[in-house]
């Protein structure tokens, strides 16, 4: 048998898994099937390959090329061409055949000649005859639609980046780029940008289904959500009413479905044959090692064909598009486009740099999108340093999953690290002082002015570390159980409802987690991250600082903040395991290193990697970690696994490759069916139903989540000393260098603005002509300055310039007030020209002039002030704090009128009350 016949052989077997009916030409019967390909069709140039009919009309043509072929197979597209435009023998052909192939066993590639430019792609796989009916069915091709028919864009409810990721994007199919890549910062709005595309590639560009691939199934509920809500600019009706969404938890994808929301670990599944556990579904891939060999397991599937989707939007795509998973975008005929907020140097590699909008986050914050941050550092003698149990000591020893305790001495010198810090040792009051350091930075230097505790997100270890952390908080604080929650994964409460509560409502206000909502998940009224565990990826730190940067405007936040008395600003990230100063890699290896994670086996074997290699070790690892384990710890292993031992378990993987067994099993199957076969006549693709079918028994107890978190923990040492001798000690507690430098940069910004446009505000000239000018400084020249400061790009709100201050110049900074009103800002004017000497809250420094005034005003006159006009004039006093000065049309406001406003306060002080307000606007104001 030649090379091309092998080839042809391979081909036929691929045309008739897609629904081809395969004929030479002495058999020819167009009427046979809707697809039909005809072998060595004559034409007028010579014969080709393969013809194929539609509806008994020619449609396409085959070039079949020997596989040693395929590294020049691009070479053979003139010969296709040539079929394509040749005289079919026993046809009138008026036009050139436009569906155009070559391939070989291992390679086809595919041109429609109505594109635009036609230019060919690689493809997994032959098209059905049903796609190629339906394309010719059509006036203009995909790509011709997306080239020609795109309308502009309605920018109404679009920010500019937006705009622009969309306009970049539409540009870029139109030029049929394959991949693009829309490179946004957390918080931009990715996946409304993402909605707003695909709205209009399914309405105006034709697109048959879209995918929508997350690695999780948290985003997938998420983007779900972020469909149902989105109403197009041109249609008052939800997406959802217009276009059917369907979010895949089973193996079919509904045929009336225009978005398909998939994990890719599911798309994976389905289209590997192997089934997996929806617990699989939980994990992002990035979290998970793979093996070289873990790959090339992707098979055709007729129920999803390759031309199922015509778009594929990757959220998140820096995490889980490399090794195993990208057979999942390799399988589909489908343009990639790519959304993150934290690309890394394989993303845009994969993305062929192909980036239609960059949008930083240092932007987003500029345009106030997005809020910047503070670094908060705790640093404690044990977190730096660990500590050191004596011999002889007695302690308590805890298992780690039941939390069982018992007092034990200990035999010998126990020293841990900081590293070791809840894992093998927990120190109960390092996290009660990190904790309580916190407590107190919060209330005094980070947030005074709140009479709640902002809302906290605290990033654990593990799940037993966040039980030690919620324990802790709620007796720091003092609170109940609804004050501090735990969301994670395996929570025992919803962690859904629990996310949704510490998004909308008062409580939690702490939530602590281990990996559920350190990324991807909008929690909006957050404004403090407590980072309590290390993180060497760059990619995911700053995913997980994410969390903190969205903005909230001040009615909203104050639906879950009373407190609150300004828009959310900025969030405070507080280290207190030095996360900001940690060497941090760019990206996870991209092979496999030695040694693959006993939990990444099992979950690897969870997600349907039925490979050799990792069937093999961890059938191995099970059966040594057999003899490693107690009677108890083998016991709950065995309960978990219906009865299985972890020997047994083990036993069963490394048995279910055995050679001999599988053609056992294959046999059996042979008989099962009626067919007499020997060992001999046995076919390639029965002995791989037969592995197949025994690997899978034998993996079947891992899709447990219990079975394997069992397995894990049973691995580790089982017991964790609680170490209640070491006290720990408050080290350092205060803002970064980083903050340090932000805060001087604020503040020249802010001194610049001053010195530069001193004469064009008006609150500006009254201070620079004091004291040769002295008139009325008015509330609304207040409002027009601070309108001028907070603007983009400058983002100097009062609160952000008095911290800023604060951090650098506490002896500078005096006052006892902690709520920031819009009138400190003519206390921050006249401390940064030089006009005073130390920065005091407005209201202090009326109330001190108020006194000043009122001994002077009194000492001038022969009767002092009453009582009651003294109450009055404090009234006054305070609105001037609060508006900058007193006019008669004050005095309807409801602290007056309730009092008995104008006519009152006039029958007080007579004709003398607008040289009193005139002598106080000056005095307490200047």
């Amino acid at each position: 048998m030649t090379p091309e016949t092998k080839a042809r052989q391979q081909i036929d077997k691929k045309l008739e898994q897609a629904g081809w009916a395969i004929q030479d030409l002495k058999d020819l019967n167009l009427g046979a099937a809707l697809g039909v390909a005809v072998r060595e069709y004559p034409t007028d140039t010579g014969p080709a390959d393969y013809v194929l009919f539609v509806n008994r009309e020619a449609a396409g043509v085959i070039e079949a090329k020997r596989d040693e072929a395929g590294e020049n197979l691009t070479v053979a597209e003139n010969q296709t061409a040539r079929y394509a435009n040749a005289t079919l023998k026993w046809r009138v052909q008026t036009t050139p055949l436009p569906f155009l192939f070559e391939a070989t066993s291992q390679i086809i590639r595919f041109t429609d000649g109505r594109d635009p430019a036609p230019r060919s792609r690689e493809i997994f796989h032959f098209f059905r005859p049903e796609q190629l009916s339906e394309w010719l069915s059509q006036p203009e091709t995909f790509r011709r639609r997306l080239n020609t028919w795109m309308p502009a864009l309605d920018t109404r409810n679009l920010r500019a980046c937006q705009i622009d990721a969309v306009t970049g994007l539409e540009e870029s199919l139109a030029r049929n780029k394959p991949r693009a890549l829309i490179h946004m910062a957390t918080g931009a709005g990715k996946t409304f940008t993402a909605i707003t595309a695909v709205y209009r590639l399914l309405k105006f560009g034709g697109a048959k289904r879209i995918l929508f691939l997350v690695d999780t199934r948290n985003l997938g509920r998420q983007a779900h959500q972020e469909f149902m809500a989105y109403t197009p600019p041109d249609d008052a009706r939800k997406f959802t009413e217009l276009y059917n969404v369907q979010r895949l938890s089973g193996s079919t994808v509904d045929p009336a479905a225009k978005v398909c929301i998939s994990t890719i670990q599911r798309m994976y599944s389905i289209l590997s044959g192997e089934p997996i556990d929806e617990s699989a579904e939980d994990v992002s891939l990035f979290d998970v090692q793979q093996t070289e060999k873990q790959a090339k397991v992707v098979r055709y599937n007729p129920a999803i064909p390759v031309e199922t989707f015509d778009v594929i939007i990757i959220d998140e795509c820096h995490r889980s598009i490399y090794n195993l998973w990208k057979q999942v975008l390799d399988y589909f005929d489908a343009f990639l486009i790519g959304l993150t907020a934290t690309p890394d140097k394989r993303t845009f590699g994969f993305f062929n740099e192909n980036i239609v909008a960059e949008y930083t986050y240092e932007q987003s914050v500029a345009d106030g999108v997005n809020v910047g941050y503070d670094v908060y550092e705790i640093e404690t003698e044990i977190t730096r340093k660990g500590a050191e149990l004596k011999a002889r000591e007695w302690v308590d020893r805890r298992d780690r999953q039941t939390r069982k305790k018992r007092w034990a001495e200990t035999e010998e010198d126990i020293v841990y690290t900081g590293k070791e810090l809840d894992k093998s040792v927990v120190n109960p009051n390092q996290i009660r002082k990190v904790i309580e350091t916190m407590k107190t930075a919060v209330e005094t230097q980070i947030f005074p002015s709140r009479k709640e505790t902002p809302k906290t997100l605290i990033f654990a270890k593990t799940d037993s570390h966040a039980d030690d952390i919620i324990q802790i908080v709620r007796e720091v604080y003092g609170q109940g159980n609804a004050f501090c929650k735990k969301v994670t994964y395996r929570a025992e409460e919803d962690p859904d409802s629990v996310l949704s509560s510490f998004r909308n409502d008062y409580n939690p206000r702490i939530a602590v987690t281990v990996d559920m909502i350190a990324t991807g998940t909008d929690v909006k009224p957050l404004e403090i991250l407590l980072f309590m565990r290390d993180v060497r990826s760059r990619g995911y730190y700053e995913q997980m600082k994410g969390r903190g940067v969205r903005s909230l405007g001040f009615d909203d936040l104050k639906r879950v903040s009373n407190s609150a008395d300004s828009a959310k600003t900025r969030f405070v990230l507080i280290d207190a395991v030095s996360v900001e100063k940690s060497l941090k890699t760019e990206s996870r290896p991209l092979e496999k290193k030695p040694g693959v994670p006993l939990k990444d086996l099992l979950l690897g074997v969870a997600m349907g990697s039925r490979d050799d290699d990792t069937v093999l070790s961890l059938g191995n690892r099970l059966i040594r970690l057999a003899k490693q384990l107690d009677e108890k710890a083998l016991a709950r292993i065995e309960k978990h696994a219906g009865g299985m031992s972890v020997g047994e378990l083990g036993k069963a993987l490394i048995m279910a490759l055995d050679p001999d067994k599988i053609v056992e099993t294959a046999l059996a199957n042979a008989e099962a069916q009626g067919i007499t076969r020997s060992e001999a006549t046995l076919t390639e693709e029965e002995l791989q139903v037969a592995r197949a079918q025994r690997v899978a028994a034998a993996c079947a107890p891992f899709d447990k989540p219990e079975l394997r978190d069992e397995i894990e923990n049973a691995r580790r040492e089982r017991e964790q000393i609680i170490d209640h001798v070491n006290l720990d000690q408050l080290t350092f507690a205060g803002f970064s260098e980083q903050a340090e430098a932000q805060a001087q940069k604020v503040i020249q910004t802010f001194a610049d603005y001053i010195a530069r446009h001193k004469d064009e505000i008006a609150a500006l000239s009254f201070f620079y002509q004091q004291p040769y000018q002295r008139r009325a400084l008015t509330f609304e020249m207040i409002e027009e300055l601070h309108d001028a400061l907070s603007r983009p790009p400058l983002m100097l709100t009062t609160e952000r310039l008095w911290s800023a201050y604060a951090r650098v110049g506490t002896n500078l900074v005096k006052g006892t007030d902690a709520r920031r009103q819009l009138t400190d800002l003519i206390a921050l004017v006249r401390f940064a020209i030089g006009l005073d000497d130390e920065l005091k809250p407005f209201r202090e420094q009326v109330d001190k002039r108020f006194q000043e005034w009122i001994f002077r005003h009194n000492a001038r006159r022969t009767t002092a002030f009453t009582p009651e006009q003294t109450e009055w004039l404090r009234l006054m006093k305070d609105h001037i704090a609060s508006s900058c000065c007193i006019t008669r049309e004050d005095f309807d406001y409801a602290e007056f009128a309730n009092k008995g406003g104008l006519q009152k306060v006039w029958q007080l002080f007579g004709k003398d009350l607008d040289e009193v307000m005139k002598e106080m606007n000056e005095e307490l104001v200047a």
